[in-house]
């Protein structure tokens, strides 16, 4: 093939390449129905009204609900770039409703509804060293609840019961296709994508009184040190895997008020991706929408004494995803 026409190829495959899909769940306004969105060149559209604007017609269950998106697949993804397309391309205003400011809608976590959520423990090599524990020899799985999650821009309650509250910016992953008894080479064949999921902790309800001198026969208290209401910010949106092909090489940060607690970059997990879906679905069936949050980097407050307090802003921030933002707030229970 002579160079001229692969040049021709490469310029031609850049043309068509689908637009970058941020896919979030969100509201418009207080009074609409939840709904899949995207994130594109600084607006938010809104899948639902421009799927009618478009088509005059009523949109696919696919934009009301995520994991019925994500069940879709390529052919749910190949819908939204076209829709996208034909938007750029026809639609100059807002005036049709379907165009949001970011700033200006409800964020709700991307998959509100998730069967399982899977977090790993001490899988940075950093975050294992401050916390003086060595590496496992297997990957260190807990769970959260639905209970835990909330989206972008909503409160963390610091609840009565925990004054020592934590915060952990990790990178997330989202299963795309329904799965079980994977090897490792084939992991990524069923992922959907990438989110940011900050792991909040209550250490004051999960470690025993006078840990680490003291320990506890039966281990740490990882349902109320972890599983908390609010306990699972994620958000903002979800990056789909083409997007990403290389994740370790991305930047994990979480700032408090503007101040840097957390920075490491994906490379320095232990076990990777793959190895933790081929160790999952050995004997777990994973499902389209299951979280998999692979760890965090060093700098959480078990380490440094920084705890969060009412007032405060956590920034959880991964290069080439986004920003969730979310604040403190104290737990008003009657």
């Amino acid at each position: 093939m002579s160079f001229k026409k692969s040049l021709l190829l490469c310029l031609i495959k850049l043309l068509i390449r689908p637009i970058m899909v941020k896919l979030l769940f969100f509201s418009p306004t207080p009074n609409e129905s939840k709904r899949v969105g995207v994130y594109l060149n600084g607006k938010i559209v809104d899948l639902v009204n421009a799927y009618r604007v478009i088509y005059s017609a009523e949109p696919p269950n696919w934009f009301f609900d995520m994991k019925a998106l994500i069940e879709g697949g390529e052919e749910a993804i190949n819908l939204v770039n076209n829709l996208i397309n034909k938007i750029n391309k026809n639609e100059q205003d807002d005036s049709r409703k379907i165009f949001f400011d970011p700033n200006n809608i409800t964020y709700y976590p991307p998959v509100p509804n998730p069967e399982k959520i899977f977090l790993l423990a001490v899988n940075y090599r950093a975050h294992g060293s401050e916390a003086g524990a060595k590496p496992p020899d297997e990957p260190y799985i807990f769970t959260k609840f639905t209970n835990a999650l909330i989206g972008h821009n909503q409160a963390v309650l610091i609840p009565k019961s925990s004054t020592k509250v934590d915060h952990e910016v990790e990178l997330a992953v989202i299963i795309g296709k329904k799965c079980k008894y994977i090897k490792s080479s084939e992991a990524y064949n069923y992922v959907f994508g990438y989110t940011i999921l900050n792991d909040v902790s209550f250490r004051d309800r999960q470690l025993p009184p006078g840990w680490p001198k003291v320990s506890d026969p039966y281990g740490q208290r990882w349902v109320h040190g972890k599983g908390m209401d609010t306990g699972a910010p994620m958000g903002p949106w979800i990056v789909t895997k083409d997007e990403i092909p290389n994740p370790y090489s991305l930047k994990l940060t979480l700032r408090v008020n503007g101040e840097v607690r957390q920075e490491g970059y994906a490379e320095d997990m232990i076990f990777k991706i793959d190895q933790v879906i081929e160790y999952l679905s050995n004997g777990i069936t994973l499902k389209p929408g299951d979280v998999i949050s692979t760890g965090t980097p060093p700098g959480v407050a078990l380490a440094t004494g920084k705890y969060l307090k009412p007032g405060d802003v956590m920034e959880a921030e991964i290069s080439n995803i986004g920003v969730l933002r979310n604040y403190l707030v104290e737990e008003k229970w009657i």
